[in-house]
């Protein structure tokens, strides 16, 4: 039974001369949401007679502004009668934008697959699965509400589930035919036994967190492909299709 520092190994092996491609990949599957916490955010705060609008990318301040001195009634007038237009926008962008990171999503999780199979490994599979959108959205709809439901009960239920539905992209990305519920339910079967192996996968790039963190950021945009093809080496035994390439199959003498 491989360890975290197994995976860590194979997702090295993998990446190598593949790194430039790979954070490429990495950032554009962020940007559109393919990865947590990856895609854009406006945000709008009225505090009072104070107005701050902030533009944020892949969790980092792009651009913030704000009135310190205060609004006009007719400014603040106008803000709140846009509200409800505003509202209407943000939802439609934030439909379209979940629709996308979903099937990326996915694209993203073959991507790290060919990566540690040692295939090809190309940027369009980033977008393979936009026929498969609704079935990639349904999976993430489903999996996001049924950890919200999770999390009512306290935190620690939400947090387990969310390791329980960790593989679902992965499922999807070689059986894309498959429902949400059967794509979730095999990630929970999958998953049984394995939540705490991959929690302490996930642990072990602490270190390396808090060091591309203190690079303000920019270090994350290596850490996020080594992290994916590592968890992808880790759907590869917990699902038990562990791939050898031709070239690693030993010569018969």
């Amino acid at each position: 039974m491989k360890i975290a520092e197994d995976f860590r190994r194979i997702a090295r092996n993998a990446l190598t001369n593949k790194w430039f491609i790979a954070v490429a990949v990495g950032l554009v599957a962020s940007i559109l949401g393919g990865v947590s916490s990856g895609g854009p955010e406006f945000k709008v705060n009225i505090d009072g007679n104070n107005v701050s609008m902030n533009f944020n990318l892949a969790g980092q301040t792009i651009y913030s502004t704000g009135t310190n001195g205060g609004i006009s009634s007719e400014v603040g007038a106008w803000i709140i009668g846009s509200l409800g237009i505003i509202f209407i926008v943000a939802l439609v962008i934030a439909a379209i934008y979940f629709i996308l990171g979903s099937f990326v999503g996915v694209g993203y999780a073959k991507f790290n697959l060919n990566l540690v199979d040692k295939k090809e490994s190309a940027f369009e599979t980033l977008f393979e699965y936009f026929s498969h959108w609704k079935t990639t959205a349904a999976t993430r709809l489903l999996s996001v509400l049924y950890m919200f439901l999770w999390s009512l009960l306290f935190i620690i239920p939400g947090i387990v589930a969310g390791y329980s539905y960790a593989m679902t992209d992965y499922i999807l990305a070689e059986n894309p035919n498959l429902t949400a519920s059967e794509a979730i339910e095999q990630s929970k079967t999958m998953m049984y036994g394995n939540r705490w192996r991959l929690f302490c996968l996930q642990f072990s790039f602490i270190g390396w967190d808090i060091l591309a963190t203190l690079a303000f950021g920019i270090g994350h945009l290596w850490l996020t492909p080594y992290k994916q093809a590592a968890t992808a080496a880790f759907y590869r035994e917990v699902s038990g299709t562990e791939y050898i390439a031709e070239e690693d199959i030993p010569e018969m003498n």
